[in-house]
């Protein structure tokens, strides 16, 4: 049985603005009711691919399919299958929140019998019941990104982008807009932009990066931090002779070695912090080296890197490549 088409294809993508490469030869697929983060610095072309995909913005070149239809030229079928909720949501701030859904899903052309359920149902789903007849101007900046979120779902649609959805928020309001997120996965398709990088890391089944308009990484938080950082840490506190240290380390792994290290405090413990290549656990077997040498240990853990030292290490790594100087051509 083949497998199903992925729910956006993105191929070659290409963006410029007066002669500046805003984004350049991108190329990336979401699976249907996949959960997909999309990251990267400030100008790095985020905003501009997003509104490529929505048809907000017409591509300089390169092809972009959503549920099968092209951006480019069947804008209709295209606006029917995307729920776009741009950076700032921008909402009629003189409307009560019932009348602009009604409004919202009469344009999305949901019919009359169906859209008061399906009202009701949106706004049970984004906890908006208690506000539904409230001035939208009135409401707080976490009550206003659930009203865009729920418009972007109104019409069931099977791909939801959303620019930057947890922006200005509190730490609770944040928990909800990620909970009412996850609740989509398997229904429906979503692209979230953010720059709350947890947030993308608890909430996404996979991880896009892009900087200076190309993509420089994806793949699983899990596969990121094997494949970009490569290199497990471990904090130790420990007494006994550091001088034999780094001999017991070499030892265990030839990749394990101290790369900080504190004084001694009053109880002859020091602060140490190991590094070796690979993600392998080690933990144990360090602590049983240590103890065979009469180190005495007081504590020892592993630091996960976070989807944050991910992406620093793919950004200054796209960097660096392109600062590398580029080798002259031979000559003849």
């Amino acid at each position: 049985m083949p497998e199903p088409s992925p729910a956006i294809e993105v191929s070659r993508l290409v963006k410029t603005y007066g002669g500046v490469t805003a984004v350049s030869d991108i190329s990336f697929h979401v699976a249907r009711g996949e959960i997909i983060g999309f990251l990267g610095p400030n100008g790095a072309g985020k905003s501009t691919t997003m509104r490529i995909l929505t048809g907000y913005l017409p591509a300089t070149s390169g092809t972009v399919r959503i549920c099968n239809f092209a951006v480019a030229t069947q804008p209709d079928e295209i606006k029917r299958c995307i729920g776009y909720m741009p950076e700032n949501n921008p909402l009629p701030e003189e409307m009560r929140v019932s009348e602009y859904m009604y409004f919202r899903g009469r344009l999305k052309e949901i019919p009359r019998r169906k859209l008061g359920p399906r009202i009701d149902e949106v706004l049970e789903i984004c906890d908006l019941k208690r506000v539904r007849h409230k001035i939208i101007g009135q409401l707080s900046k976490g009550y206003r990104q659930r009203v865009g979120i729920a418009e972007a779902i109104l019409a069931e649609p099977p791909v939801i982008i959303m620019d930057e959805p947890t922006i200005g928020l509190d730490p609770h309001q944040i928990l909800i807009v990620r909970d009412l997120i996850a609740s989509l996965r398997g229904r429906m398709t979503v692209i979230i932009s953010s720059h709350i990088l947890p947030e993308i890391e608890v909430t996404c089944d996979r991880v896009l990066i892009i900087n200076q308009g190309r993509v420089v990484a994806q793949g699983t938080p899990a596969d990121l931090r094997r494949e970009i950082v490569g290199h497990s840490t471990y904090h130790i506190e420990l007494a006994g002779d550091s001088t034999a240290l780094p001999a017991v380390l070499a030892a265990i792994a030839p990749s394990l070695r101290i790369t900080t290290e504190t004084e001694p405090d009053p109880t002859g413990f020091r602060k140490a912090t190991l590094t070796m290549a690979g993600d392998a656990e080690f933990g144990e077997v360090i602590l049983r080296a240590l103890l065979a040498q009469n180190f005495r240990v007081r504590a020892l853990s592993r630091a996960h890197p976070t989807l944050e030292d991910v992406f620093l290490a793919a950004t200054r790594r796209s960097w660096d490549a392109i600062a590398a100087p580029k080798a002259p051509p031979l000559q003849p």
